[in-house]
């Protein structure tokens, strides 16, 4: 199995399947260039009818690219940032979502979003934000959030080929690791979590870049005989609720990792469901390790007071075994 870098796994993915398809063309902002490196060179390969820079104008690509799927294309539109979902909120929420259902079927909506997410270092309030909390009440949309390099290939490949609309959210700190990918066509189905780590003790539920933290707490806490699971939904929505729940049954406590903010957050949508379904397996309350309820500062000091660490994650875990 090859290790290859998180970016290079986005433009594997897109260039294996802009292969496969004809109808897949990419479209966004700077995607010619390729801002982060994973549009580089695609239009060397494929050409300016299928890499196609737009104006800055979320509202507008995002429309054009719902256009396009309904016209039968499978559009890859990139949000530069995640934060400028919110300039094309209703394209999203009020038309992706919804237009499939409202047709009746008839009209379907095979179109990917991507965008980075998450506090990279000082990029300040309008450039850090998590924004798939907030997707998640809007019906219609599937939502991804990619940890490592291999589903970050497989999720998107799976996203591309999808029929209704989904969200791939690829945190920007990420962008800097590699891992292992299977060769070949490789696939991770949508609404499928995995265990990224064995364990008896408790569960730790994260999401994203914050699966990395939790290995590493995971590793530093078997030192001290505590045995941590670490499971990661991969697919928010759909969502692997049974295997969520059977990580729960085996180990009795659970800290929940995310960092979108703790109201109205991920965290909370799944310990509602693990309170709702799993109650009677747990042996401790849950516990949330989020972001500050607050914009994320510029400041480094500051946007470190306010994000889930290590530390954080470390005193949940006690403090749910104790």
């Amino acid at each position: 199995m090859r290790s290859i870098g998180f970016i290079e796994a986005i433009n594997e993915a897109l260039a294996e399947e802009m292969h496969r398809d004809p109808s897949v063309f990419i479209m966004g902002e700077d995607v010619k260039l390729g801002a982060f490196g994973a549009t580089r060179g695609l239009i060397d390969t494929f050409g300016p009818q299928r890499v196609r820079n737009t104006p800055i104008s979320e509202a507008g690509f995002a429309g054009a690219g719902i256009g396009a799927a309904m016209a039968g294309m499978r559009p890859v539109v990139e949000i530069e940032f995640a934060s400028f979902l919110y300039c094309c909120w209703d394209q999203i929420c009020n038309q992706a979502g919804k237009l499939r259902y409202m047709s009746g079927g008839q009209a379907r909506m095979p179109i990917t979003f991507r965008c980075v997410f998450g506090a990279m270092g000082s990029a300040a309030a309008q450039h850090s934000e998590v924004v798939y909390p907030q997707l998640l009440a809007a019906p219609g949309l599937k939502i991804v959030v990619p940890s490592d390099a291999g589903d970050m290939k497989g999720l998107l490949k799976a996203a591309i080929r999808d029929d209704d609309p989904v969200l791939v959210f690829e945190h920007g700190r990420l962008g800097f690791t590699r891992g292992s990918v299977p060769d070949g066509d490789h696939l991770v189905p949508l609404g499928q979590g995995a265990v990224k780590r064995a364990g008896s003790d408790v569960t730790i539920v994260a999401i994203g870049a914050m699966v990395p933290k939790a290995l590493t707490v995971a590793e530093e806490l078997s030192q001290d005989g505590i045995s941590v699971e670490v499971f990661d939904p991969r697919s928010l929505v759909p969502l692997d609720e049974d295997g969520l729940l059977a990580s729960v049954a085996k180990t009795g406590r659970v800290v929940i990792v995310d960092e979108g903010h703790l109201r109205g957050g991920a965290a909370a949508d799944l310990a509602a469901i693990i309170i709702d379904k799993g109650f009677d397996t747990l042996n401790a309350p849950i516990k949330r390790v989020t972001a500050l309820d607050t914009p994320i500062p510029f400041s480094p000091p500051l946007e470190e007071f306010v994000l889930p660490n290590e530390a954080k994650i470390r005193a949940a875990v006690r403090e749910v075994t104790a």
